[in-house]
Order: structure tokens, then C-alpha cells, then sequence
């Protein structure tokens, strides 16, 4: 008696039913360790703002009086700014060596062996998982580097990269279920409001407000590249590392430098805008360290006559060094590039700028003029060579009109300097004549 037509069906299905739940979960797993391995390589990406947070940090009027209160968009972006205190450890105190000063020191009482030096600053939190933006200059030749949080707990903090060039560093938390601060993704204006967060002086956390006074402010000497947002929001020592923001509470910038006469505000303060921020975050994060693109070349603007009504854009090149991608590209010493990549090189922080935000091995078409022709060169870039620290100038200007001392541009940390060494010569023969009168007053 044959099978009926219904049992084949069932034993054959039950023949491959093994293979088809093998193949099921296999196929499961080459999903989940896909998954895996895309979460893992994918990079730092800018806290986003959702509509509705930006709605309820709309500024508040009071209708008919035009005033308006930042407290909804202030509440929400102070939860993501830190403060930032840094400790270095002397072993020995500099004076211990002489002879006449340890006397000294053991008469009124000697520095500890280990001293420690403490300094603060502020930081923007940028993940939820303890990823935290500041200046370089807040955590350089920190020993230690502890994190004070908004809701009043601290923690230890390792630092990750720092990248002076851009004078930015970023430092991580071992916590989770933090709250980053949104990037505003909409240009940045000049006449925008403009919200700085920080601890200056380390009285806490304070917000002060102005507005974006400028944008695009560079060859001020502080950094190496230089793309700053001005503003006339009071930034003061503390300050350094802290947030701008908008009235909505969304970054726009991190506070870095101010041109003071007197150390304290004078209504001229920089951020340094979030389009580098994210720049660099990335490199670190990734790589703990920013590779730029280099061109190779010493360059100076045009020279422009302010009594001419035509103006002359470009940059000069003054020098190709060998070997370099200008050199390879033909690049010539007198040729003047008018424009790369379509945008227009109206002076030499222009295309250093623009060069520098662009990654290695990347392609660059430039339009430049050689002995009054026009041409196309197409530039390989290379990655940019480490150099050496140089001291930065800070004066910016000779003198003041009325005599007194100049401003200058400066972080708004500065370490005490130490005694000079006429100073400390002074003070060695005062405590030897002391000494040897045994106390005794002359």
C-alpha cells in the first residue's frame, strides 16, 4: 500500500527542516557581528538638538515689553558643562638647591617634597558615555585631572589626545547616562545672542551674555590655526574650555582666549566654533591625534592699497620646499593662487585654514596665476610634519597712547611667574646679612 501524496510532503519537510534552522542562525549571527562591527568603527558624531528641546528653549517674551529669558535654553545646556581642576606635582621646590634658601626654608618652615599646583578650567560633556571637550591649555602638564559635574558628583578623568595646534583636548569619564551638549547645526551670525558658561575664578558655574561680535577672526597669533568666533560676553580666568552657546542652549563654540588689558574681561573674548571642534573630536577620539593636510609652501596675501578702488585677491608663494606636494604639483615660486577648490584665497590665513581642514591624500584643484596667465594645478596632500613648539607672541600692539602697559591675548589661565633671578639674588644676600647678624635687626 503506497504513502499518501500529504506523508511524503511531511517527511520531506521534516528532512530539511534541520538545514533551514541552520541556515536561520547563521545567518543571525553574520547579522549580529555585522552589527557589531559597524557600532565599533563608527565615529564621534555632534550631539544633536530634537525639535521638541529646541522649542522648549525657545527664548521666553513677555509680550507687549521686548525682553526675553534664556533660563530654558540656559537649565538645559548647563547640565553638560564641567568643571575641570588640574593638578602637577613638583618633585622638589626650585630654591631647595641653595644653600642660603634651605636655611631659610628650615627657619620658617620648608615646602612638602611633592607640591602640588592646582589649576581650573570648564569643559563641554559631548557624549553620554564620558566624552569631554576643553582647551589644551586647561589640562597641559596635568598630572591629575578631576571633573566636577553640574548635579554636584566628581570624577577622575584620563585624557584621551589634546591637540594644540587648535588648542583643544579631549578628556573621558569613566560614567554613563550623561547628557552632551546639542551642536547647533545653523551658521553662526554676527548680532546672534551669545550665552558664555564657565567657572570663572572658580566661584562655580555662572553664565554671562552677549552677543557673536564676529566671526572668522584669525591671525591673532594664540593658535597655529585660527578660525575664532568673537563675542562680548564676559570670559574670565575659569573660563577657559567652557561653553558659547545660543539662546537656545545649543553649542556654538569653546571659550579659549580673551584680549585683556588687565587679565580680567574687556568685552573681547574667543570661542573656537564648532565646525574645528568636531574636527578635531573625531581625530582624537579615533586616532588621539588630528592629521592635516600640508602643502608645502611659504605664501603671503597680496599687498592691497586701501587708496585704490580695485583690489587684488590671492596669495603669493614665496617658497616651495622640495620634495613637498606643492613641488610635485609644479607649483612655483611667484605664482599666485587665486582660488582652491572654487573658493576664493583672499589671504594667507584663508588658505591655511582651508588646507588644514582638509584630511591627507585628499585631492585639491587650485586656480592660480603665473606671469599674468591663468592656470589649473591639481595638489596631492600630504600629512603635516610635526614641528617643533615656538613661543607664540601675545602683544598686539607697541604701546598704549597713554603709556601704560599694552594688552595682550591670552588664555585666561596664567600661572604666577617665579621670582626673577635678580630677584632671588637680592633675596639670598638680604638672608645671608640676616643670618649672620643671627636675627639681629640693623
Amino acid at each position: 500500500m503506497s504513502s499518501s501524496p500529504n506523508t511524503n510532503n511531511k517527511a520531506g519537510l521534516l528532512k530539511w527542516l534541520p538545514w533551514i534552522l541552520l541556515l536561520l542562525v547563521t545567518a543571525a549571527f553574520i547579522w549580529l557581528f555585522a552589527s557589531m562591527k559597524t557600532a565599533s568603527e563608527a565615529k564621534w558624531e555632534p550631539p544633536k538638538t530634537t525639535p521638541a528641546e529646541q522649542q522648549a528653549s525657545e527664548p521666553v517674551s513677555d509680550s507687549p515689553t521686548p525682553i526675553a529669558s534664556y533660563h530654558n535654553g540656559v537649565a538645559r545646556a548647563s547640565q553638560s558643562v564641567v568643571n575641570i581642576y588640574t593638578t602637577q606635582t613638583m618633585a622638589e621646590h626650585p630654591y631647595m638647591n641653595d644653600p642660603a634658601l634651605r636655611r631659610f626654608f628650615e627657619y620658617h618652615g620648608a615646602p612638602s617634597e611633592e607640591q602640588g599646583n592646582t589649576n581650573l578650567g570648564s569643559g563641554v560633556i559631548v557624549s553620554e558615555d564620558g566624552y569631554i571637550v576643553t582647551n589644551a591649555h586647561v589640562i597641559e602638564k596635568a598630572d591629575e585631572i578631576t571633573v566636577a559635574f553640574n548635579d554636584g558628583r566628581k570624577s577622575r578623568a584620563k585624557l584621551i589626545g589634546t591637540d594644540p595646534d587648535s588648542d583643544l583636548a579631549v578628556i573621558k569619564v569613566d560614567m554613563t547616562g550623561l547628557t552632551p551638549l546639542g551642536f547647533r547645526e545653523k551658521p553662526t551670525l554676527v548680532g546672534d545672542v551669545a550665552l558664555a558658561i564657565g567657572n570663572p575664578f572658580g566661584v562655580g558655574q555662572t553664565v554671562t551674555q552677549g552677543i557673536i561680535s564676529a566671526t572668522g577672526r584669525t591671525g591673532l597669533g594664540v593658535n597655529k590655526f585660527e578660525d575664532f568666533i568673537q563675542t562680548d560676553a564676559a570670559i574670565n580666568p575659569g573660563n577657559s574650555g567652557g561653553a558659547l552657546v545660543d539662546a537656545r542652549g545649543e553649542l556654538i563654540g569653546i571659550n579659549t582666549a580673551i584680549y585683556s588689558r588687565s587679565g580680567g574681561s574687556m568685552g573681547i573674548g574667543f570661542a573656537i566654533p564648532t565646525a574645528i571642534v568636531e574636527q578635531v573630536m573625531n581625530a582624537l577620539i579615533k586616532d588621539g591625534k588630528v592629521s592635516r593636510g600640508w602643502l608645502g609652501i611659504e605664501i603671503q596675501s597680496q599687498l592691497r592699497d586701501p587708496t585704490q578702488l580695485e583690489t587684488s585677491t590671492g596669495v603669493e608663494v614665496l617658497n616651495v620646499v622640495p620634495k613637498s606636494p606643492a613641488a610635485k604639483s609644479g607649483l612655483k615660486v611667484g605664482d599666485i593662487v587665486l582660488t582652491i577648490d572654487g573658493v576664493e584665497m583672499t589671504d594667507a590665513n584663508t588658505l591655511i585654514q582651508y588646507v588644514a581642514r582638509k584630511a591627507p591624500n585628499t585631492t585639491l584643484h587650485a586656480q592660480i596665476l603665473r606671469q599674468g596667465k591663468n592656470a589649473q594645478v591639481k595638489i596631492l596632500l600630504e600629512e603635516r610634519p610635526v614641528e617643533e613648539p615656538v613661543p607664540m607672541p601675545v602683544v598686539l600692539q607697541d604701546e598704549a597712547l597713554d603709556g601704560s602697559q599694552p594688552p595682550s591675548l591670552q588664555a585666561p589661565e596664567q600661572d604666577t611667574p617665579m621670582m626673577s633671578e635678580a630677584e632671588r639674588d637680592r633675596m639670598r644676600e638680604e638672608l645671608l646679612l640676616l643670618f649672620e647678624r643671627d636675627g639681629a635687626p640693623l
